[in-house]
């Protein structure tokens, strides 16, 4: 008797399928992917997006590895229960986005050359060409997902409007207006009849000014704030650990020894 081992032939994304399908058996699959629906998974898709980049931006390839396989399944997950819907299944999404990435690559796969300065305009055309052949809800915002990230939500209504001319031109006007916005965040504390609800909606447009600037200025707002978020963590982490080296615990200290601590990791990273 052989005791070679038998080889699975079975082709990687059919063997994903196969076991989606299994987990949602409804005699012998697991009851918790049974009890979900395409509304109950948005919460872990969102979750494992942002795994993947947490991943990539530590430089680590074998957690890439993994994470991208989490959301992978997060994708066969919604087209198993499109397909007992009778919606949709999976070779329906690999076509559309196949047939979608061959319609936008003319340049690629018609052989029709185009200049590279000229690819982003190309983009934009086919695309407005796709949506005129779709049913559309009406006005020009109205196809921006509003359950985006805030800052991302901002940034694509700002260039939505932008691509009708409701945008500054260049950017000291732009700045000038995030100014604006901080002085009335600073009149409405200074008021006698401060309200809260007026200093929540400053600090807004405070925010959405900033998202401005950041655009025009070819920053993404939302890798911005979390690199500087994230820079923060790092020099707060510094603090403590001056301030364990020093024998105290930074809930003893005083904001003044925290600025001190703080203002000390600063200057030693340059």
């Amino acid at each position: 008797m052989s005791n070679a081992k038998t080889v699975d032939m079975t082709p990687p994304i059919t063997r994903l399928l196969d076991i989606m399908s299994r987990l949602r058996d409804p005699q012998k699959g697991c009851p918790w992917d049974l009890s979900q629906t395409m509304v109950t998974l948005t919460r872990y898709t969102i979750e494992e997006t942002y795994e993947v980049v947490d991943a990539i931006v530590k430089g680590q390839p074998q957690a890439i590895c993994d994470e991208l396989g989490d959301l992978l399944f997060q994708i066969v997950f919604y087209a198993q229960i499109a397909e007992e819907e009778g919606s949709f299944c999976f070779d329906d999404v690999v076509n559309a986005i196949s047939e979608k990435l061959v319609r936008r690559h003319p340049h690629v796969f018609a052989g029709k050359s185009i200049p590279k300065e000229q690819l982003a305009a190309q983009w934009e055309a086919i695309k407005q060409q796709e949506r005129a052949e779709q049913p559309q809800a009406k006005g020009l915002l109205a196809n921006v997902p509003v359950n985006l990230p805030a800052l991302m939500y901002a940034q694509k209504l700002q260039k939505q409007c932008a691509k009708v001319g409701f945008d500054w031109t260049d950017t000291p006007p732009v700045l000038a207006k995030v100014q604006e916005e901080v002085d009335e965040i600073a009149e409405e504390l200074a008021a006698t009849d401060c309200n809260a609800h007026r200093v929540e909606e400053e600090i807004g447009d405070a925010l959405f000014a900033m998202v401005n600037l950041a655009r025009h200025c070819n920053v993404d707002a939302d890798t911005a704030l979390r690199k500087a978020s994230e820079k923060f963590a790092s020099r707060f982490h510094q603090v403590e650990l001056l301030a364990e080296k020093a024998g105290n615990r930074v809930q003893s200290l005083s904001l003044a020894e925290l600025e001190a601590l703080w203002q000390e990791v600063k200057g030693n990273e340059h």
